[in-house]
């Protein structure tokens, strides 16, 4: 009776395993990323490059300014390691190009994030946890990840940091 437990115990494991990554791979697939960052093609001829827009009304430190913009090029990264891969290899292979640019306002910064994401372009911004110098919630940097052609349309009348 005990190796039967067992087996019935090794079946419903295997099982649920099974399960979890289809059910896994499902939701993945509705998860309301941006269809369009999926199908954005890059040659090998593209230049690509990540834009990180910093907001500069909320007076942050250097310090601060650089913790945000690697918590933005983690979220692009991230991003494309599950939605285009490809581009990820890409701009990894291709230097790993990065800008630091600056914004004036959270307005300005969310109207930049929904021009990149209109041109399927990666776009993250970053909401500060509240901890140091910034009010929780706050969205301090926009990580921008593409095709530098692209990424300029969107970042190019913007100065650098």
């Amino acid at each position: 009776m005990e190796g039967s437990n067992v087996s019935t115990y090794s079946a419903i494991v295997a099982v649920s395993v099974a399960l979890g990554f289809w059910l896994g791979k499902i939701c993945s697939k509705r998860s309301g990323r941006p269809r369009g960052l999926r199908a954005l093609k890059v040659d090998k001829s593209d230049e690509c490059k990540l834009a990180l827009v910093v907001r500069m009304d909320l007076g942050m430190k250097p310090g601060k300014i650089a913790a945000q913009c690697s918590h933005a090029t983690l979220a692009c990264y991230k991003d494309l390691v599950t939605s285009n891969s490809r581009l990820l290899r890409h701009w990894e292979r291709t230097g790993q190009t990065k800008v630091v640019l600056r914004c004036a306002s959270e307005e300005e910064l969310l109207t930049l994030q929904v021009e990149a994401q209109n041109l399927h372009l990666c776009a993250r911004s970053i909401r500060d946890a509240g901890r140091t110098q910034i009010a929780a919630g706050s969205r301090t940097v926009l990580g921008v990840l593409g095709p530098a052609k692209l990424v300029n349309q969107v970042t190019g009348k913007l100065k650098l940091l």
